[in-house]
């Protein structure tokens, strides 16, 4: 009984959100293939409106917001601001002098923002996979008969 609950636990875990979340990234990087044929391609199909609702665009603009998100996860994101800030020369850092939580406050600020990272995980990680389908069904296979 209790390795069932460590299993369900253990899926439910932020490494295993993170996992899941760059897996699905990481098979959308290997099957776009020419990611510039993203360009121009709506998100609007229905099946996809609960997970497109937090950035219009086309279908480029979403491949390029999860390969960076998977980087800030991957490579942390302090470094992400650095190379942001070599970039294009402004700083995007957080200053964490501002920031003073009450020490009281601490564990409820940890586990409002550990669900909220759940729940932003799995949405990417759903319109990551949409994203390959979409790419596979409409680019891939709808090319090839054209």
């Amino acid at each position: 009984m209790m390795q069932i609950c460590d299993s369900y636990n253990q899926k439910n875990s932020l490494f295993n959100s993170m996992n899941r979340f760059i897996g699905a990234v990481n098979n959308m990087d290997q099957t776009v293939m020419v990611p510039s044929l993203l360009r121009d391609v709506p998100l609007d199909q229905e099946e996809e409106k609960e997970v497109n609702t937090f950035q219009d665009g086309d279908m480029y603009g979403s491949y390029v917001l999860l390969k960076s998100i998977r980087n800030d996860i991957e490579w942390g994101v302090l470094q992400a601001d650095e190379r942001r800030k070599d970039k294009h020369g402004v700083t995007t850092t957080l200053e964490v002098s501002r920031i003073e939580p009450n020490d009281e406050d601490l564990e409820k600020q940890f586990h409002f923002h550990l669900t909220g990272l759940h729940t932003v995980l799995s949405k990417l990680t759903r319109k990551a996979n949409t994203l390959t389908n979409r790419y596979t069904k409409e680019i891939v296979i709808g090319g090839c008969g054209n």
